[in-house]
C-alpha cells in the first residue's frame, strides 16, 4: 500500500518495538512467524466427520471463498481453513496418524493465526473413541492382563499390536492396516476392497471394545489414573475442544467460535437407519438404542464443559434447535435449512472476529527495507532451528564476536564444501550474537546484528542493492540522517565505511554475509574491492563461501593473510555423527538397536556431512525392531538420501501429486504459499485425475489438506517457510535440494510447459470468479483457452463439457487489492502476481497474455511505478520484447524512459502522459490500442485529464551500430527477414552479420585479399552472393556462412574488350539464378546458384547498364545504352524481344517490373520514363512516356510502392510521384536553394515520403497529400550519406559519415504525418455551442475547420486578407468572419460556400446574438453596426466605441467598457440605455457577465475594487475591496456561473479565489507561473496552464495543463505539454479542453472526475476513440479548400449600406420591429434562414 494509506494510523507500541528488534537483529524479541498479527488467518474446524459432512461441504463451497476474498482485499492476508476430515476416506477417520496430525495442526492454528483460529461444530453425536497408535509396553501389558481378567478374547490385540524395542521406553505399536489386511486377504482368498473395509470396521470395533473394557476395569481398581484412562475413553472432538478451549485466556477465546446443533426428540427416530450418522447408536437384544454412555459424555461436553467456558470468557457459542420431520426424521429439507443459517452466521462471525483482531499491516507494503530485513530474519530463525552441532567452529566465532582491545580486527571467513553446514552455523551465530554481546557488555548495551543470506531474495545478489540496504539499516540503527543514497557504487561503498565508524563500545556491530559466491559479477562484486579489511574496534564482519567458486576464497586470502581469520567446515568424524544421531533420536523418544547400529556406522563411514546425518535420522526414526535392516536400508550419499526421501513420500501423497507439488515449488520464482499450492494443484488436471481415482468425491473442488500436511511433515526442515510481504512461502532450505527436485520432477519439457501454463493461468486469474475448468486426465480440448464459445462447439459438446467441468475455487488475481473503492491510492499490492506471473508467461510462451495481460495492462504499470519499481517495469517490458519481438513493446519502453521523471514524481499522471505519446502512433503500432483503452478505463481513478487527440511530435531514437570509422569503408549493407539483423560488407573483405539491438556480431566471413564490389541476398535468404574485384562471384550459404562456389565472370568474344581488364559492373539475383555483367560489356552471364556453374550468356545490342528479373523468376530484362531493353527467357536463354525508347540519347538506369499490371517501366539517367505493356512478352507495346530531359539533374533513386500504385523518382533537385493507374505525375517536390537530395523512399502505405539531403544529419518526412514537411529527425552520429529500405519490414537503414548504421522504423516516423498542422501558431479557437467541430485562426488568410474527435483538418476557408475575427451560430452551420481588408464573410460551414460578403469597414470585434438572428460588428474608427444575419440588412448603428463587449442573455443589450464607464447599448436602437461612471478619475480594468444572472455585471476598477452592478436597477449591489497593488499585474479574471466566486491571476504562481459574498480572498499555489486560466461552464473546475519551474527536469516539457476542483481546491489532473501553447479554450458541452500550439496543431482533452466518472468515462471512450477501429490505419478524410467571393454583395458606407446590383440579397428596408424579411425570397436568404431556424431540430439527431 502506498504511504498515504498508512499515514492515518500510527504504529502501536508493540509494532514499533518489533520493528526496532528486527532492525537491530534481536531475533529473540521477534514473534515465531515474524508478523505482529500472525502469518495468515488459519481456522481449524473441529467436528465429528460423520454428522457434519453436509455442513462442511457447504461452507467449503460457498463461504470460505468469500472470506478468503475479504481477507485478501482488506488485509492482504490469506484465509485458510484446516479441515482434515474433508477428502479423507471414512475408514481413515479414526486413524492414529490422522488424529496425531490433527492435534499438531490445531496447535499450529492456535499459535499462528492472525484472526479467528478455532471453530467447533457439535451435534447430537459424541463420536467414537480413538484407537491408540502406540502404547508403552508396561501399560499395554497391564491392559492385556485386565482384558484377560475380564474374560475377553485378546488374540486380535496381540495380532495387531507389535512390540518395538526402538521406542524409548519400549512400546507396542498398531501395525499398518494395509499390511495386516493384506495378510487377511490372502488367508481368506478374497480380493474385494469393500470386504477389507468391512473387515477393518469389525476389527477396529473389537479393539476399541477390549481397550474400553480393560481401561475401565483398571480405572475402577485404581491402577490407572483419570488422565491415563481418558486417552482411551474420550472421542477426538472432546480432546480437540478441551485442548483449544480448556486452558485459554478470555482474550484468546474471542478468536474461537462453537456452533451447537440440537435435534429435538431425536431418540424417537433411532430406528431409521439414516439417523445413525447423527447420534451414537448401539444394537442390543435385536433393538437399536441410543448409546447411553456416549450420550452421557456428550451432555457433559456440550451442556457442562462449554457453558463453563462461556461463563468465564467471551467465547461465542450458538445453539440451534431443529425439529425432525414426523415421517422422515432429520430430512434433507430440514438439514438444508439449518446449513443455510449456519453459513450466514459463520460468515458474519468470521468477519466480526477478523475486523476485531487483525491489523492492517502496511509496514512491509510501504517500507521495502523493513520487508528485506524481515525476510532475512525469518530465514535466520528457520535455519538456526536445524543447527545440531555444538562444534569448535561455533566457539571460535563466539570468541571473535566478543569485544577485543588488542590486535587488528579483520573479517572472519567460514568456508567449506556443499552441505557442510555453513549457512546453519551463521544462522546460529546471528541468532545468538545479540545475547552474547549483551551478556558480555551488560544489559544496558544495545548491539546491532545485520544478517544477509545472499541469493535468498530478489535484491540480495546485486552488490549495489546489498550495500544500499545494509547502509539503510545501519542509518536507522545509529540514527544517521542520510539525505539521499549515492547512485555510484564507489560512493555507496564510502558511505558504508563511514557508517561502520558510527558503531561504539555501547552499540557494537556484527555484519554477517552468507554465501558470497551468490553475488553477481556486476560492479566487479566478486573481486571483493568493496569489503573493508581493517575494521573499527566495535565492528565484526563474518563471511561464508564455497572454496572453489569464482575464486572468492583465493581473493580473500590475498586480502587477509592471517590464518586465524579462516574457519574450514569439514566432514565430521563418524563418532560425532553417531552421537548427534543418538541425541536426535532421543528427542523423539527413539533409538537404534545394537544390531541396527552396525549399518548406521557403515553408512557414516562413507559420508559424515551434517545434512547426511539429518537424512539418516529421518530414515532411522521409522525403523521398527522386528523389521529386517540390512546394508541397503541406508543410502551412502546425500544425493541418494534425498531421492530416497522423495520416493518414500510418494506412498503417502501419490506419485503425481508429489511430483507436481515439488515441481511447482521448485519452478516458482520465490516459493509458493500453502494456499497457492492447494490452488495450483487443484487446477492441475493430471493431479485431480489421480486423486479422483483414490478419493470418491463427486466434485473434486480442491486438494484435501491432509496431502499438504503430509508433504510438509515429510519434508520438515527441508521445505522451509519464509515470510515475504505478509505471505508465508514454502521453499527449499538449500540449493542442493532444489537441484535434485529439478532433476527428478522438471526434466520433461512437455510437463514443464504444462506446469508453467497452469501457474500462469492461476496468477492471471483465468479460472477465478466461478469459471469452471474442464476436468480431463489430459486436456485435449482446452489448449489453454477457457472460452468454449470461441471454438465453435455444438450444444451437445458444450453440455458434455459443462457436466465434467468444475469450479476449482481459484481466487481473483487483481494487481492490487483495493481496500476502499473511493480511495484508489489505498491498496495492498498483489506481490505474488507481481513476482511470478511474468516469469511463467515467458517460460510457457504465452506472448499474447504477456503482452495484453501484463505489459499493456495499465494497473500493472501504475502499480509498479507507484511502489518504486520503475526500472523493474522497464526490464520486464524488455524481457517481453525479447520473447515476442513486438515493436510496440520497444516503443513503449523508450516512451516510459522519456517520462520517467514526471511519472515517478507524480504517478497519477501516467495515463495522461502515455495517452499523449501513444495516440499519434497507435495507427502505426496497433497493439498499443489495448493499453490506451486500459488508460481510458483505469486512468481517471488517478488523473482526471484524458487526452482525446494528441498532436505531440513523436520522440524517437533509432537503433545504432558502428560499422567502421568512416562510411568510405562500408561497401554494402543488406537488411534481412529479422528486423534487428543486418549484413554489412567492408572494403577490407569482411562480411559481418550483426544483431543491431544487442550490437552482437553473429557471424563473420572474409573474402580477403579480394575487395568487395557488392553483395546481394536471394529472396529466400538462402544464398549470399558477393562480387569482388577479381571478377568473381562468391556464392555463400547464408545460414552457415560457408563458401559454396566461386565463379569467374569473363567477357565473351562479342564484348570487344580485352579479357579481364574490366571489373564486374553489376549483378542481380532471381530465385535460382545470378546474372552478372562486366563494365562496357554487351553480355550477361547467367549462373545456376544451386550448382554454382554458368548456364549461358545473354547477348545484347549495346553495353549493358542494368538487369532486372521478373518477380516469378521467368524473365530477365536487360537495360542498355541508347535507352534499349532486351527481354530474355531465364529458363531457356532465349532472346524474346528488344525495345527502344524514343528518348534514345541516354541509357537505361532503372527497370521496374509491374507484374500486377503486366507492365515494364524504363527510366533513363535523366529521369525520362517509358511504359511498356508486356502482356504479350515477345511483342511489348509502348503505352506512355514522359520526357524529363529539360531538367538538369540526374536520377538519384527510384522506388515502386508496395501495391505498385505509385513510383517515386528522386533527383538531386526534385522528387516526383507518378500514379501508375493513370500514368500521371501526382505530386512534385523541389529542393530548396543550395540543397540536394541524396535518396528518398516511400512509406509502406505510400502516404509519406522519407528523404535525406546532402550535407545534413537529418531525415525529413513529407506528406504526399499536402506536401507539408511533417518532421525532421536528427541523426546524432553525423551527416547521412546513404538510405536503404528493407523490403521485408517497414524499416529504413541510414549510414552516416562516421560509419554508424541507424535502423529507423518507418511506421513510427510516418505516424507524425497523422498530426495535422495549419503551419502557423494558433491565435484563436472558436467552438460552436453544439457539434464536434473546432475552428482556428492562426494569423493567416484561412480559417481551419477541425474534427474534434480525430483531430484532422476537414476544411480550409480562404479569405482575401488576414482573418481577425470569427463567430459561429449555436449549431455551427453559419460562420461570420472578418479580415484586415475591411471585409466580412458569411460562410455555410457544411457546404463551404461563402454565402455573401460585406466590404467597407475594419472590424475590431464580431458578436452574434444568442438566438443566432443578428450580428454585432464593432469598429474602433467608424460607427459599429447591428445587422440581420439572414439578409445582411442593418438594424441600427452604435456610435460609441466599446471594448471587452458581450451580448446579454436576453439579446437586449451590448455591454462593454469605455475608459471610465460601463455602457449598455440597446441592440434595437443603438442608443446608450444604461451606464455606470467611475468617480475620482478611476478607470475600468475588466468586465464580466454572470451567466446565471444575466442582468448582473461584475467589473474591476483601477482603485482595486470589484463591483457588482445591477443592469436593470443601475445600482452597485456589492463592492469588494482588494489589497493594495493587487491589480498591478492583472492577467486574467474569471467569474463562476452563480457569481459567488471570482478567479484572478496576476502572472505569478498563485491562483486567487475571491468570495464575492464574504469578500475573503483565498490563495492557491500552482506548480509554476500561470499562463492562462479558464473556468468551466458549471463553475466546478478551473483549468489552467502553467509553465514549469526551473528546478523541474521534465524531459522537454514546456508547461503543464492542470485541472483544479474548486469544491476542495484539489488538483485532480495534470498533464505535461511538450509544445508552446498559444490558446486555451473550453467547450460548453461537458468539460472538453482544446489547446492551440505554436506549430499550428491542436490538442483536445476531456475531464473525467471521479465524482461523476461513470458518465464521463462513457463520453471519453465513445466520441473520442473513433481512432480505434478494426483497421490498422486511420482513414483520413479529404481536406476541402473553400474560397471567398471575389466581389462583395454589400458595401458599408458611413451610415448606409449599398448592395451590389447582381447581389442575390433582397434590397428592401425592413422595419425594425419585424423579425422576418419581405416575401421576396432568394437562394442565399433561404440558405441562411434554414441554417439558423432549423438549429433546434437539425442537431438533435447528431447529438
Amino acid at each position: 500500500m502506498w504511504a498515504a494509506g498508512a499515514g492515518g494510523r500510527l504504529p502501536c507500541p508493540r509494532d514499533a518495538a518489533l520493528r526496532r528488534a528486527a532492525f537491530a537483529g534481536n531475533l529473540a524479541a521477534l514473534p515465531a512467524h515474524l508478523v505482529p498479527s500472525g502469518r495468515s488467518v488459519r481456522v481449524f474446524i473441529s467436528a465429528n466427520p460423520e454428522d457434519t459432512i453436509a455442513e462442511r461441504n457447504a461452507l467449503r463451497e460457498h463461504v470460505y471463498p468469500k472470506l478468503r476474498e475479504f481477507c485478501r482485499e482488506n488485509y492482504g492476508l490469506e484465509f485458510q481453513v484446516i479441515d482434515l476430515y474433508w477428502g479423507v476416506e471414512a475408514d481413515e477417520w479414526d486413524s492414529p496418524e490422522l488424529q496425531k496430525t490433527r492435534m499438531k495442526l490445531l496447535e499450529d492454528c492456535l499459535k499462528s493465526s492472525a484472526g479467528p483460529c478455532f471453530v467447533g461444530l457439535l451435534g447430537e453425536k459424541y463420536g467414537n473413541i480413538r484407537i491408540p497408535g502406540e502404547v508403552e509396553s508396561a501399560e499395554f501389558e497391564m491392559i492385556l492382563d485386565a482384558a484377560i481378567e475380564a474374560k475377553l478374547e485378546t488374540r486380535i490385540l496381540e495380532e495387531w499390536y507389535c512390540r518395538d524395542e526402538n521406542a524409548v521406553p519400549p512400546a507396542y505399536y498398531l501395525r499398518p492396516k494395509s499390511e495386516m489386511l493384506k495378510s487377511y486377504q490372502n488367508t481368506m482368498e478374497s480380493s474385494s476392497n469393500s470386504m477389507n473395509e468391512n473387515k477393518w470396521q469389525d476389527i477396529s470395533e473389537e479393539i476399541k471394545k477390549i481397550f474400553k473394557t480393560a481401561v475401565k476395569l483398571l480405572y475402577e481398581k485404581g491402577k490407572m489414573k483419570h488422565s491415563q484412562a481418558k486417552r482411551y475413553l474420550s472421542s477426538a472432538i472432546e480432546d480437540e475442544l478441551d485442548f483449544a478451549l480448556g486452558k485459554q485466556t478470555p482474550a484468546f477465546l474471542k478468536k474461537c467460535v462453537c456452533y451447537i446443533r440440537k435435534i429435538a426428540n431425536i431418540e424417537r427416530f433411532v430406528k431409521i437407519p439414516e439417523m445413525g450418522k447423527y447420534m451414537d447408536v448401539v444394537h442390543t437384544a435385536g433393538k437399536f438404542l441410543r448409546d447411553p454412555e456416549a450420550h452421557e459424555k456428550l451432555i457433559k461436553l456440550r451442556d457442562e464443559f462449554i457453558p463453563t467456558i462461556v461463563a468465564s470468557s467471551n467465547l461465542r457459542v450458538y445453539t440451534s434447535v431443529t425439529h425432525c420431520d414426523m415421517k422422515l426424521g432429520y430430512s434433507q429439507e430440514v438439514e438444508n435449512h439449518y446449513i443455510e443459517g449456519l453459513g450466514k452466521q459463520f460468515y458474519e462471525d468470521m468477519i466480526d472476529i477478523i475486523q476485531a483482531t487483525v491489523q492492517q499491516n502496511f509496514d512491509t507494503e510501504t517500507d521495502l527495507l523493513y520487508d528485506e530485513v524481515l525476510q532475512h530474519s525469518s530465514l535466520c530463525k528457520t535455519y538456526s532451528t536445524f543447527y545440531e552441532y555444538r562444534c569448535e567452529a561455533l566457539h571460535i566465532v563466539h570468541k571473535y564476536v566478543l569485544p577485543s582491545k588488542i590486535g587488528h580486527i579483520n573479517p572472519l571467513i567460514v568456508y567449506g564444501g556443499p552441505c557442510t553446514g555453513k549457512t546453519l552455523l551463521l544462522a546460529e551465530v546471528a541468532k545468538k550474537a545479540y545475547s552474547w554481546l549483551q551478556e558480555e557488555m551488560g544489559p544496558d548495551s544495545d548491539p546491532v546484528v545485520v544478517i544477509r543470506f545472499l541469493g535468498s531474495t530478489e535484491t540480495s545478489t546485486d552488490l549495489k542493492n546489498i550495500l544500499q540496504s545494509v547502509c539503510e539499516q545501519l542509518a536507522v540503527n545509529y540514527r544517521c540522517l542520510v539525505q539521499s543514497y549515492p547512485k555510484k557504487i564507489h560512493d555507496l561503498r564510502d558511505l558504508f565505511i563511514n557508517l561502520l565508524n558510527e558503531s561504539s563500545f555501547h552499540r557494537p556491530l556484527v555484519i554477517i554475509f552468507d554465501a558470497l559466491e551468490q553475488l553477481t559479477d556486476s560492479d566487479d562484486a566478486r573481486k571483493l574491492w568493496w569489503l573493508p579489511i581493517h575494521l573499527p574496534r566495535s565492528v565484526r564482519i563474518i563471511l561464508s563461501t564455497l572454496p572453489n567458486k569464482h575464486g572468492i576464497l583465493q581473493k580473500l586470502r590475498c586480502l587477509i593473510h592471517e590464518e586465524d581469520n579462516y574457519i574450514e567446515l569439514t566432514a565430521r568424524d563418524r563418532k560425532m555423527c553417531s552421537q548427534v544421531l543418538k541425541h536426535q533420536l532421543l528427542r523423539v523418544k527413539r533409538k537404534v538397536t545394537s544390531g541396527q547400529q552396525i549399518y548406521v556406522n557403515e553408512a557414516f563411514s562413507k559420508c559424515t556431512l551434517p545434512m547426511f546425518v539429518n537424512l539418516t535420522f529421518r530414515e532411522v526414526r521409522n525403523w521398527r525392531s522386528h523389521k529386517d535392516v540390512d546394508e541397503s536400508s541406508l543410502c551412502v550419499t546425500v544425493h541418494e538420501s534425498i531421492e530416497q526421501l522423495f520416493w518414500s513420500l510418494e506412498s503417502k501423497c501419490g506419485s503425481r501429486l508429489l511430483s507436481r507439488a515439488l515441481g511447482y515449488i521448485t519452478m516458482s520464482k520465490s516459493g509458493l504459499s500453502e494456499m497457492e499450492l492447494e490452488d495450483i494443484l487443484a487446477l492441475d488436471n493430471s493431479v485431480m485425475y489421480e486423486l479422483s481415482e483414490s478419493v470418491q468425491e463427486s466434485n473434486p473442488l480442491r486438494i484435501p489438506y491432509i496431502y499438504i500436511a503430509r508433504l510438509k511433515e515429510g519434508l520438515q526442515g527441508y521445505l522451509i517457510e519464509r515470510q515475504v510481504k505478509n505471505v508465508t512461502l514454502l521453499l527449499w532450505a538449500n540449493r542442493h535440494l532444489q537441484l535434485i527436485a529439478q532433476k527428478l520432477y522438471l526434466n520433461n519439457e512437455e510437463d514443464l510447459q504444462e506446469m508453467h501454463t497452469v501457474m500462469a493461468e492461476y496468477f492471471l486469474g483465468v479460472w477465478s470468479g466461478g469459471r469452471r475448468k474442464p476436468f480431463y486426465s489430459n486436456d485435449q480440448y482446452l489448449n489453454g483457452c477457457h472460452d468454449h464459445d470461441s471454438r465453435g462447439l455444438n450444444e451437445d459438446e458444450k453440455h458434455c463439457m459443462d457436466q465434467i467441468a468444475f469450479d476449482r475455487q481459484a481466487p481473483d488475481q487483481p494487481w492490487v487489492f483495493q481496500c476502499n473503492p473511493l480511495e484508489p491510492d489505498i491498496f495492498f499490492i498483489n506481490h505474488r502476481k507481481m513476482t511470478e506471473l511474468i516469469h511463467h508467461l515467458t517460460k510457457c510462451g504465452r506472448t499474447d497474455d504477456l503482452l495484453y495481460g501484463v505489459i499493456m495492462n495499465f494497473s500493472w504499470l501504475y502499480t509498479m511505478i507507484r511502489i518504486g519499481q520503475f526500472d523493474k517495469a522497464i526490464s520486464d517490458i524488455e524481457l517481453a520484447y525479447t520473447c515476442s519481438q513486438e515493436k510496440e513493446l520497444k516503443f513503449l519502453a523508450s516512451t516510459l524512459r522519456s517520462i520517467k521523471f514526471k511519472v515517478v514524481k507524480y504517478p497519477g499522471s501516467l495515463s495522461a502522459e502515455l495517452q499523449q505519446r501513444l495516440l499519434p502512433v497507435v495507427s502505426s503500432l496497433p497493439k498499443l490500442r489495448h493499453l490506451l483503452l486500459e488508460c481510458d478505463k483505469d486512468g481517471p481513478k488517478y488523473c482526471s485529464i484524458v487526452p482525446l487527440h494528441s498532436s505531440m511530435d513523436v520522440t524517437y531514437s533509432p537503433e545504432r551500430l558502428p560499422l567502421s570509422s568512416s562510411c568510405m569503408h562500408v561497401t554494402e549493407i543488406l537488411p534481412t527477414f529479422n528486423p534487428s539483423t543486418i549484413i554489412a560488407a567492408l572494403e577490407n573483405g569482411s562480411i559481418s552479420t550483426w544483431d543491431v539491438e544487442t550490437r552482437q556480431l553473429l557471424r563473420q566471413i572474409t573474402t580477403a585479399p579480394s575487395v568487395i564490389l557488392g553483395m546481394k541476398l536471394t529472396s529466400d535468404e538462402k544464398y549470399l552472393v558477393v562480387a569482388t574485384t577479381k571478377n568473381t562471384l562468391l556464392i555463400y550459404d547464408n545460414i552457415n556462412s560457408c563458401l559454396l562456389s566461386e565463379m569467374e565472370i569473363k567477357g565473351s568474344k562479342h564484348c570487344g574488350i580485352g579479357g579481364g581488364s574490366s571489373f564486374i559492373n553489376g549483378f542481380t539475383l532471381s530465385v535460382n539464378h545470378a546474372l552478372a555483367w562486366l563494365e562496357a560489356s554487351k553480355d550477361v552471364t547467367v549462373i545456376d546458384l544451386l550448382y554454382g556453374w554458368p548456364l549461358y550468356h545473354f547477348h545484347c545490342w549495346y553495353e549493358v547498364t542494368c538487369v532486372q528479373c521478373s518477380p516469378d523468376g521467368v524473365y530477365a530484362f536487360c537495360g542498355q545504352y541508347l535507352n534499349t531493353t532486351t527481354i530474355f527467357h531465364l529458363g531457356s536463354g532465349e532472346k524474346l524481344a528488344t525495345v527502344t525508347s524514343e528518348f534514345s540519347s541516354g541509357f537505361v538506369k532503372f527497370l521496374l517490373i509491374l507484374d500486377t499490371a503486366q507492365e515494364m517501366v524504363m527510366v533513363d539517367n535523366e529521369g525520362s520514363l517509358s511504359v511498356w505493356n508486356t502482356e504479350e512478352i515477345a511483342n511489348p507495346q509502348l503505352t506512355d512516356d514522359f520526357d524529363c530531359r529539360r531538367e538538369d539533374s540526374e536520377v538519384v533513386s527510384i522506388e515502386l510502392s508496395e501495391d505498385q500504385s505509385a513510383i517515386l523518382i528522386c533527383k538531386a533537385l526534385s522528387m516526383s510521384s507518378l500514379d501508375t493507374r493513370v500514368w500521371k505525375v501526382a505530386e512534385k517536390f523541389r529542393a530548396k536553394h543550395n540543397e540536394r537530395f541524396i535518396s528518398a523512399v516511400l512509406s509502406k502505405n505510400g502516404n509519406c515520403i522519407i528523404a535525406s539531403m546532402e550535407n545534413t544529419s537529418a531525415i525529413f518526412v513529407w506528406r504526399r497529400d499536402t506536401g507539408q514537411c511533417m518532421a525532421s529527425l536528427q541523426e546524432i552520429s553525423g551527416t547521412i550519406v546513404r538510405l536503404i529500405k528493407s523490403n521485408h519490414h517497414n524499416m529504413l537503414l541510414s549510414l552516416s559519415t562516421s560509419g554508424v548504421l541507424s535502423i529507423w522504423d518507418i511506421d513510427i516516423i510516418t505516424a507524425m504525418s497523422n498530426i495535422d498542422k495549419s503551419g502557423k501558431p494558433i491565435q484563436r479557437l472558436v467552438l460552436p455551442a453544439r457539434g464536434e467541430l473546432i475552428y482556428t485562426l492562426d494569423g493567416s488568410d484561412s480559417v481551419h475547420k477541425w474534427n474534434f474527435s480525430t483531430g484532422f483538418i476537414e476544411a480550409v476557408f480562404k479569405h482575401e486578407g488576414i482573418v481577425e475575427n470569427c463567430v459561429l451560430t449555436s449549431s455551427g452551420e453559419i460562420m461570420v468572419t472578418s479580415d484586415d481588408k475591411c471585409s466580412q464573410y458569411v460562410w455555410h460551414t457544411v457546404s463551404g460556400e461563402n454565402i455573401f460578403r460585406i466590404n467597407g469597414q475594419k472590424i475590431s470585434e464580431l458578436m452574434i446574438t444568442h438566438n443566432d438572428q443578428f450580428v454585432v460588428s464593432l469598429c474602433e474608427q467608424n460607427a459599429s453596426r447591428v445587422w440581420r444575419l439572414a439578409t445582411g440588412h442593418r438594424v441600427c448603428n452604435i456610435l460609441v466605441a466599446l471594448q471587452n463587449a458581450f451580448i446579454t442573455t436576453a439579446n437586449t443589450f451590448v455591454v462593454g467598457m469605455a475608459k471610465n464607464k460601463v455602457l449598455a447599448v440597446s441592440l434595437w436602437t443603438g442608443s446608450i440605455t444604461k451606464k455606470f461612471c467611475c468617480d475620482d478619475g478611476a478607470s475600468i480594468v475588466d468586465i464580466k457577465l454572470i451567466p446565471d444572472c444575466p442582468d448582473i455585471i461584475v467589473f474591476i476598477t483601477s482603485t482595486e475594487t470589484v463591483n457588482i452592478w445591477s443592469l436593470t436597477e443601475e445600482v452597485i449591489c456589492r463592492r469588494v475591496q482588494l489589497p493594495n497593488n493587487f491589480l498591478k499585474n492583472l492577467e486574467d479574471f474569471e467569474m463562476s456561473p452563480n457569481g459567488k466566486l471570482g478567479i484572478i491571476t496576476r502572472g505569478d504562481e498563485n491562483i486567487n479565489v475571491l468570495d464575492l459574498h464574504s469578500g475573503k480572498l483565498r490563495v492557491v499555489h500552482a506548480p509554476g507561473i500561470i499562463w492562462r486560466q479558464r473556468l468551466s461552464r458549471d463553475g466546478r473546475y478551473l483549468v489552467y496552464i502553467c509553465f514549469r519551474g526551473e528546478e523541474d527536469d521534465d524531459n522537454g516539457a514546456i508547461s503543464s495543463l492542470i485541472v483544479m476542483r474548486l469544491a476542495d481546491g484539489k488538483n485532480i489532473g495534470a498533464c505535461s505539454l511538450y509544445k508552446t501553447p498559444t490558446f486555451l479554450a473550453l467547450s460548453q458541452r461537458h468539460l472538453n479542453i482544446i489547446i492551440g500550439f505554436d506549430d499550428g496543431s491542436i490538442g483536445t482533452y476531456t475531464v473525467v472526475d471521479r465524482v461523476d466518472a461513470a458518465l464521463k468515462i462513457k463520453i471519453a471512450t465513445s466520441n473520442s476513440r473513433q481512432i480505434f477501429n478494426n483497421t490498422t490505419q486511420v482513414i483520413r478524410p479529404k481536406c476541402h479548400n473553400y474560397s471567398f467571393k471575389v466581389t462583395a454583395d454589400c458595401i458599408w458606407r458611413e451610415s448606409t449600406e449599398v448592395f451590389a446590383r447582381d447581389s442575390p440579397i433582397t434590397v428592401t428596408e425592413p422595419e425594425v420591429s419585424e423579425a422576418t424579411p419581405t416575401k421576396k425570397h432568394n437562394y442565399c436568404y433561404e440558405k441562411v434562414c434554414s441554417a439558423i431556424d432549423c438549429r433546434g431540430h437539425s442537431f438533435a439527431a447528431d447529438n
